[in-house]
């Protein structure tokens, strides 16, 4: 007896078996258990995910010869021709190989007759949208008041490309892509059948391969087979389908915190020698970076794995927006990796790119946390020297407040956080104490961290502990609103200046001329 392929041999005889499209499934059974019949049909969803299985066990409902049920018997001769491709009631069509008008309409007059055993005629017509327009012409009227006798069953991976005629006459269905989680179970039981063993990571890795199409996964899990044996493991399915190991990922994903470039770079060599694909490399970079930033918003959304593991341990150390732009700089590393001179060039450019964006990210492993405690140790050598240094020449004295906030504010360098300042007013001050009033309005200033950076450049500044307290309140002599009083005080002189200046008074008597306050800015001070 000849091989059959498993694709072939495990194809869904009911709805019961049909992986993955239970919407789709619950509408059918729901009409054809209520005999809610329509004579028009349109299964559409890419290659794969069971669009011609669907019409057949459709067709076999239809034609049960126990009765129209969303559960066929399985066991009478009508069930069993279907399965086997010969029940005479049944026409199968490839659109693709048959596109001319001449083969329609031929199909079209031989629907008038009745069926010669079945209770309906069913034409499944696959791949539709190859039909050239003078055939869709041609089956217009028939789709629209086929006898009863008739149902049509259209299946295609293009559904922009049939025309809007055509589908307004048909009850539309959409057939999803199929999980990769739920591809993974039915292999399994499938194997589980066979009597084959296999780890269930070489699993996962087939069923991502398949990218949703239940199809593609039996014939790689023959391949597999094939090469294996009884005995599927990860790493044979990892060396014949080229994909990459997770160590590879992971170990990216470690020198890029560490910012150890040398063993990036030795990284993607070692991929290029085992002819990784770049391509593959990158998504699944992309899709291990997309679990870690998950998995830091979901902490419980992991199950036990050794790469799970990983994914934890990573969580800690990157940072939620180091991973989004590791994220970007992938998924545009791989839309751009064909301009590249070769795969490794641009696989390797798209890891140093990562290396450029976030050189300074400090994890909290071992080999930072030293290289951390040296630089502080370094820091602590330099002042030192720096403090013997200035004794030969005197001591510098550290500065002293001396009540003025707004001067004091205007001298500091602090970034972001001097908007902060900016919107304080002082209260009260003592022993290097700053007691401040928030302008109500800006309440979100004392978030991100702005509070404990101006303390940070206070205690720079003034060379000594500073303790800072903020209060929200209304005082109205904050840096900001003196700096508007100034300016408004300015640009009132410089207009009064402007006015009484006799050669525009000139103007305004000889020329009727009028002078533009709104435009009148006073002129800036050059900086020495």
């Amino acid at each position: 007896m000849s091989y059959e392929v498993l694709a072939r041999k495990w194809r869904p005889k009911s709805f019961e078996t049909l992986v993955g499209q239970d919407n789709t499934v619950q509408a059918l059974s729901n009409a054809l258990d209520n005999d809610r019949l329509h004579h028009a049909y349109l299964f559409t969803g890419t290659r794969g995910v069971g669009k011609t299985s669907l019409a057949r066990i459709l067709a076999k409902s239809l034609n049960c010869e126990q009765s129209i049920s969303s559960k066929p018997c399985q066991k009478c001769s009508t069930c069993n021709d279907i399965d086997k491709g010969r029940f005479i009631d049944l026409i199968e069509v490839d659109a693709a190989s048959n596109t001319q008008v001449d083969n329609m309409r031929d199909l079209l007059e031989n629907s008038q007759y009745a069926p010669t055993s079945g209770r309906f005629k069913v034409y499944i017509i696959d791949e539709v949208h190859m039909l050239s327009k003078s055939a869709f012409n041609a089956m217009l009227k028939t789709l629209e008041e086929p006898p009863s006798h008739v149902k049509f069953i259209l299946a295609t991976t293009a559904p922009k490309n049939v025309p809007v005629t055509v589908i307004s006459r048909c009850l539309q269905f959409n057939l999803k892509q199929m999980t990769a989680e739920n591809i993974s179970i039915h292999l399994k039981k499938i194997l589980k059948e066979e009597e084959i063993n296999a780890e269930d990571e070489s699993l996962d890795l087939i069923a991502k391969a398949a990218h949703g199409s239940m199809r593609d996964a039996l014939s790689i899990l023959d391949q597999a087979i094939a090469y294996s044996g009884a005995e599927i493991s990860t790493k044979n399915i990892i060396s014949m389908l080229g994909t990459i190991d997770d160590i590879f990922l992971v170990s990216i994903l470690n020198a890029l915190v560490e910012n150890n470039g040398k063993k990036v770079m030795g990284l993607a060599k070692e991929m290029n020698e085992k002819s990784v694909s770049f391509d593959l490399a990158l998504e699944e970079l992309a899709r291990l970076i997309h679990k870690i930033s998950t998995h830091q918003i979901i902490p419980d959304i992991l199950n036990a794995s050794s790469l799970n593991e990983e994914i934890n341990k990573l969580s800690t150390i990157f940072t939620a927006e180091s991973l989004q732009l590791a994220y970007q700089i992938a998924i545009n590393g791989r839309r751009d990796l064909h301009l590249a001179p070769d795969p490794l060039t641009g696989f390797s450019m798209t890891l140093l790119r990562m290396l450029a964006f976030y050189p300074s990210t400090q994890p909290t492993n071992e080999f930072n946390s030293k290289k951390k405690i040296q630089s502080e140790v370094d820091i602590i050598k330099k002042k030192t020297n720096l403090k013997n240094e200035q004794s030969s020449v005197g001591n510098k004295e550290d500065n002293i407040f001396d009540g003025d906030w707004v001067k004091l504010v205007d001298g500091l360098k602090i970034g972001l956080a001097k908007s902060l300042a900016q919107e304080c007013s002082l209260v009260s001050y003592e022993d290097y104490v700053f007691n401040l009033t928030l302008n109500k309005k800006f309440k979100h200033l004392t978030q991100n961290g702005y509070i404990e950076k101006l303390e940070e450049a206070l205690i720079n500044y003034f060379n000594r502990k500073i303790k800072l307290n903020i209060s929200l309140g209304s005082d109205p002599k904050t840096p900001s609103m003196q700096k508007k009083l100034e300016s408004a005080e300015l640009k009132k002189t410089t207009e009064s200046a402007i006015m009484e200046d006799n050669f525009i008074k000139e103007l305004i008597d000889d020329f009727d001329a009028e002078v533009i306050t709104s435009s009148i800015e006073p002129a800036k001070k050059k900086e020495n």
